[in-house]
């Protein structure tokens, strides 16, 4: 049987987008590895959706913006996070990585010596679908208004007939990267986000701000 299957992804998603309280009250996952991490990176785009309609808002103080801009900080660390441990399970479970380095930024690979890399991994497909699934059920959710006339509503119908589309052709691209995988024909690897915005130790801006107040600091001691 198959490590994972597209189709049980995109099930889980929809299931969970239909859930009540979605995405505040999260039920239990199917396991504490790879299904818990499926469903956490649905939590964060989840949340990251909301947030980012929020920040649209044109009759709200700045400050309430703001809030919304770090919050969707926060999300989007979390998601890439989800994402690269899902990775990591898959590799492991592949047996493309050793799984003691597996969660380093230096993993040591088992990859076949003719096995091609996949430029996207099967995580970042994952991700997308968890994507897809949130603008499927906007877009659905278009087609269903009553505060807009035939034409909104059909112009809706359109694209998600499109969205459902490319949903199915991205699930189908996953189950083959992961056939290709098992295979012996395929790899991916673990792309570390490096979110360096996120990180005052990088991010130049945090860097130059605590470097101004260890200065002051330093002056008012005197």
């Amino acid at each position: 049987m198959p490590i994972l299957r597209a189709a049980d992804v995109t099930a889980l998603h929809d299931r969970l987008l239909a859930g009540p309280d979605w995405p505040n009250h999260e039920p239990a996952s199917a396991d504490a590895g790879l299904w818990l991490w499926v469903q956490n990176n649905h939590r964060f785009n989840s949340r990251l959706w909301a947030e980012e309609d929020l920040a649209r808002r044109t009759t709200v103080a700045d400050a309430e913006i703001a809030a919304n801009k770090r919050a969707i900080d926060g999300f989007n660390q979390a998601r890439n996070d989800a994402t690269e441990r899902i990775d990591e399970i898959l590799l492991v479970a592949l047996g493309l990585v050793d799984e003691a380095s597996a969660r380093s930024d230096s993993p040591l690979a088992r990859v076949p010596a003719a096995a091609r890399l996949n430029s996207e991994t099967a995580g970042a497909m994952v991700d997308r679908l968890s994507i897809m699934a949130l603008k499927i059920a906007a877009m659905s959710a278009q087609t269903e208004r009553g505060d807009v006339d035939d034409g909104h509503r059909a112009a809706s119908r359109v694209k998600l007939e499109r969205l459902q589309q490319q949903r199915q052709d991205l699930a189908g691209c996953l189950d083959a990267l992961l056939a290709d995988a098992a295979a012996g024909r395929a790899y991916f690897k673990v792309y570390r986000q490096f979110k360096m915005y996120n990180d005052a130790r990088f991010n130049p801006v945090l860097v130059a701000e605590r470097a101004r107040d260890g200065a002051s600091s330093g002056m008012a001691a005197r």
